[in-house]
Parts: structure tokens; C-alpha cells; sequence
């Protein structure tokens, strides 16, 4: 049974940093490519960063210089480090894995950017 289970969500003032984790099983982790995606309310899911079984990584022109995203094969895991956050960048944070169009995705975590 495949499982992506997210955290390090919460709340945060603008201008603050979080890191976000997505622990993986039930895949070999090292041969998937590893996203990271967010949901605002009222708007589309929408791509933020991902990151190749080699690790080579790439970015949404929103987060580009802010987020950075890397993972740890050997503890099943990507991350998503976020700084200089924004309220604009308030959604539910979601990691999917992904090889050959096969798709897995985790339950999301809560980022709140406010005062």
C-alpha cells in the first residue's frame, strides 16, 4: 500500500519560513520523481516544484528564489523548504510521487501565511 504522508504545516507570519516533509512507502522511492503541488481555496491545484529521481529540480515562477525542494532517499523523503513567505502562498500543501504516469499523491498539509 502506497503512502504519502505530509507535514510541517502551520501558521506563519509573512515574511517567516517553513519546511515541509512528505514521507513516502510502499513505492522504491529513489526511482520516482517527487513533486509538490497546492491547493488555495477557491482556486486549482497548482504545481509548485519537483524534483527528479537524479535530483535535478525545477520551479513554478511563483516560488522561484523562495522554495526550495530536495530529498533523502534513504529516509523515503522530500522536502519542501519555504522562505519569505507571502499570504499569497497560503493553500494546502500536497507532495505526489510519480514514474511512468503512475500517480500517488499525500493528504496535504495547512500553510497559513498572516499576521
Amino acid at each position: 500500500q502506497v503512502q504519502l504522508v505530509e507535514s510541517g504545516g502551520g501558521l506563519v507570519q509573512p515574511g517567516g519560513s517553513l519546511r515541509l516533509s512528505c514521507a513516502a512507502s510502499g513505492i522504491i522511492f529513489s526511482i520516482h520523481a517527487m513533486n509538490w503541488y497546492r491547493q488555495a481555496p477557491g482556486k486549482q491545484r497548482e504545481w509548485v516544484a519537483g524534483i527528479t529521481n537524479d535530483a535535478s529540480t525545477v520551479y513554478a515562477d511563483s516560488v522561484k528564489g523562495r522554495f526550495t525542494i530536495s530529498r533523502d532517499n534513504d529516509k523515503n523523503t522530500v522536502y519542501l523548504q519555504m522562505n519569505s513567505l507571502k499570504p499569497e502562498d497560503t493553500a494546502v500543501y500536497y507532495c505526489n510521487a510519480v514514474r511512468q504516469s503512475v500517480y500517488h499523491w499525500g493528504q496535504g498539509t495547512q500553510v497559513t501565511v498572516s499576521s
